[in-house]
């Protein structure tokens, strides 16, 4: 029996919409599976049509490139939309991620801080990726550590809504480090329209 239900899903997996079904199999006997996943074995392919007549199901070519060819009684109709449905699912489920930027100044006050901080986690949990940008002016330059000690306190504030992704990086007058989004974080629920209308990025 473990053969047959084997036997079954190999022939499963090679089905697609363009598979030979009833009267267009024209082969004179065929390698039967039967609705159950049991192998029948070979049998006429006008008895294997029959026997799918009788239980209201289809004749179904799922190896064509065996001798003889393998064909299984199944609700052809049923599995395709089953398939369609699949792979909407999935594809529904693959959704399209982007970098959205925040920007800080290395001595931004609390508030402004807060407000930023705020707008990370919420593309965070959203499924986006944030980039954090801390952008230095003049004399700023010459205290790097300022931006770095902005990140750390990013990343600790951030939690578990998002992971950064490696270390600070620097180029020219700013500072950088990306966060992907958490897991755990990762909300299903739809957008309101307040928040659809909302700007994406900030400025510093």
């Amino acid at each position: 029996m473990r053969r047959s239900s084997e036997s079954s899903e190999r022939g499963e997996r090679r089905i697609d919409r363009t598979a030979r079904i009833n009267e267009s199999i024209r082969v004179r006997e065929v390698r039967l599976i039967d609705g159950d996943g049991s192998q029948v074995g070979i049998i006429a392919t006008e008895q294997a049509l029959r026997m799918a007549k009788e239980q209201n199901l289809d004749l179904v070519e799922v190896a064509p490139e065996a001798r003889p060819p393998v064909c299984r009684i199944m609700d052809f109709g049923k599995f395709l939309y089953q398939l369609k449905k699949k792979a909407h699912d999935s594809k529904r489920k693959q959704k399209q991620f982007q970098v959205k930027e925040v920007k800080f100044r290395p001595n931004i006050d609390d508030h402004d801080y807060d407000f930023k901080l705020r707008n990370a986690r919420r593309f965070l949990d959203e499924g986006d990726k944030v980039k954090a940008t801390v952008q230095f002016r003049g004399r700023e330059m010459s205290k790097p550590e300022l931006g770095l000690n902005l990140l750390k306190k990013l990343i600790v504030d951030i939690g578990e809504h998002g992971i950064a992704e490696g270390t600070p990086e620097m180029a020219g007058n700013r500072m950088h480090l990306i966060f992907g989004p958490s897991k755990k974080s990762v909300t299903a629920r739809k957008p309101t329209s307040a928040e659809a209308s909302a700007p994406r990025a900030e400025n510093a």
